[in-house]
């Protein structure tokens, strides 16, 4: 590929760019072009010079439109979409341990998590959310569904002391943790890390075990804290 060579260009009415290492700022460039190569974003310049400066393989012009970078969800459990209505207005506790831990014990299985996901991808896409931070069962067959969606995410694999569907206590979903940790290590869209589900539902044993794991692995944990006023 030669150097003013990209896969893509889009020319915006309006871009607001937000940097990664700085706060952002109420700039909004107009009439300039996003230029991409290799899956990364090699320059952002004024349409005029873009016309000069880059060829492209495809040329999307938006004529009216403001692009922004992705939407990001910090907190989801994306194939839970599955269940969505059958359980609503309740008190928390009423709603886990009489609606959604039942009906998840009935159906939920790594294919019930991958179709889920795609679902839940596919409703993110059409929002303008690229990235999301998920905590639910079965992380690798959620980071299956994300990679061929195209998103990016930090999934979080549950640590409960019971049952579920994934396996029997703590050990079980430590080992399913880091067996996903070491699947998808090496893939730049997806992160996983250990979700401890709540304090209600860990005990201090397994919440050592898993901040010691995430410290020496230098992985992320994520947690419900503070849910209700309760």
């Amino acid at each position: 590929m030669s150097d003013n060579q990209a896969d893509l260009i889009v020319h915006a009415r309006w871009i607001a760019p937000v940097a990664q290492d700085k706060e952002p700022s109420a700039e909004v460039l107009e009439n300039h072009a996003l230029v991409v190569r290799d899956g990364q974003i090699v320059d952002l310049l004024p349409s005029a010079l873009a016309n000069e400066k880059w060829q492209a393989e495809t040329v999307q012009r938006l004529d009216s439109h403001l692009l922004i970078p992705g939407l990001i969800n910090a907190h989801t459990h994306a194939a839970m979409n599955l269940l969505r209505g059958i359980a609503d207005d309740l008190p928390l506790m009423t709603w886990l341990e009489k609606h959604i831990w039942p009906a998840e014990g009935q159906f939920v299985s790594e294919q019930f998590v991958f179709d889920g996901t795609r679902l839940a991808a596919a409703e993110m896409i059409r929002s303008g959310t690229t990235c999301f931070a998920d905590q639910y069962f079965f992380p690798a067959s959620a980071a299956r569904a994300t990679v061929e969606a195209g998103l990016r995410a930090s999934l979080f694999c549950p640590i409960l002391d019971f049952p579920t569907p994934m396996g029997a206590g703590p050990e079980d979903y430590l080992r399913l943790a880091t067996d996903a940790m070491d699947e998808w290590r090496h893939d730049p869209r997806i992160q996983i890390g250990f979700g401890p589900h709540a304090p209600y539902t860990v005990s201090d044993g397994p919440l050592q075990k898993v901040l010691t794991l995430a410290e020496e692995l230098d992985v992320p944990m994520m947690m419900h804290v503070h849910e209700t006023a309760g």
